[in-house]
């Protein structure tokens, strides 16, 4: 199934489908691998950073193995994402990642006291003394999806469309499913580049992720585990609470990286964190509001009808 030609008729555009690994473009795939989304696309593009969980791996090699789907799974990378960060810490070139500053201003410092002039201007009028540290928590700009997702996926593209060292057509020659769903409608972007066109069958479908989620059931397929790098800093707080629980090697590598890339990153003067307190992982309150005592009053409301 997999020794299928990337494309037979010229005329036609290449269909490539963007292949995260998670709920959305699994999904996707195997609906056009069921005839339910077509044309069937050419193939499928996964972009490895090299820090996704063992489970996503595990996944993707179910993907690509015989008689799931019946179009090719390119997997592409431009480095390692860990061991970029590791170097980065070494004082060498990385791309950045929206980690979390800290920044404290320690009691006892002077800072300005600013009031508006006659002309609604800022202006200082004086200063205070800090009782407390003032910690102001910010986050870095991100260089890692272009660097490690984004970049590869286009040389992959344009590799297989013929356009490789050649200058780009003024017209679409490759249509690239993404596997974005309903509720995630403000990702929609449209391609910044004439000679590729973004499709998104799952909102053409009017597909949510429990829609997705739904189908995969149906039809006796295992749901994927969430497709993100290891120690991402948008990762939720449940999301760090299920990698601790549940991936103990995740959260160990996690805490690991976190560490190393406190103090020395190129270009770097604020100490970084993976979590949003901008604490040291290990220490992050990753409590849920039952473990400090709040009641849980969803799983006792009068019909058990909310949020189905």
């Amino acid at each position: 199934m997999h020794g299928l030609p990337v494309k037979n008729d010229p005329a036609e555009p290449l269909r490539i489908l963007s292949l995260g690994a998670g709920v959305q473009s699994t999904t996707l795939a195997l609906m056009a691998a069921h005839g339910e989304i077509g044309p069937l696309p050419h193939c499928a593009i996964f972009a490895d950073t090299g820090w996704e969980p063992r489970a996503v791996y595990d996944h993707l090699a179910w993907l690509r193995s015989e008689a799931v789907l019946p179009f090719p799974v390119h997997v592409v990378a431009a480095g390692n994402l860990r061991e970029d960060l590791l170097d980065g810490a070494r004082g060498l070139r990385w791309a950045s990642i929206p980690a979390f500053t800290r920044t404290v201003t320690p009691a006892g410092a002077p800072i300005a006291v600013y009031g508006e002039d006659e002309d609604g201007e800022d202006v200082q009028i004086g200063e205070r003394v800090l009782a407390t540290d003032l910690v102001d928590v910010g986050m870095i700009r991100r260089q890692c999806t272009s660097e490690y997702k984004i970049v590869p996926i286009r040389r992959k593209v344009r590799e297989l469309a013929g356009l490789t060292g050649r200058h780009s057509p003024n017209h679409a020659v490759v249509e690239q499913w993404i596997g974005i769903s309903l509720d995630e409608v403000v990702r929609m972007k449209p391609s910044r580049e004439a000679w590729q066109v973004n499709r998104w069958p799952l909102i053409e479908r009017r597909m949510t992720r429990w829609d997705c989620l739904r189908w995969l059931d149906r039809h006796g397929y295992p749901r994927p585990p969430k497709s993100s790098c290891i120690g991402c800093p948008f990762h939720s707080d449940a999301m760090w609470r299920a990698l601790r629980d549940h991936d103990a090697e995740g959260w160990r590598d996690a805490v690991t990286v976190d560490r190393a890339i406190r103090t020395g990153m190129r270009g770097m003067r604020a100490e970084l964190y993976l979590h949003r307190s901008a604490v040291p992982l290990e220490q992050a309150d990753l409590s849920t509001a039952a473990d400090r005592g709040q009641q849980d009053l969803f799983a006792n409301e009068c019909e058990g009808l909310c949020g189905v």
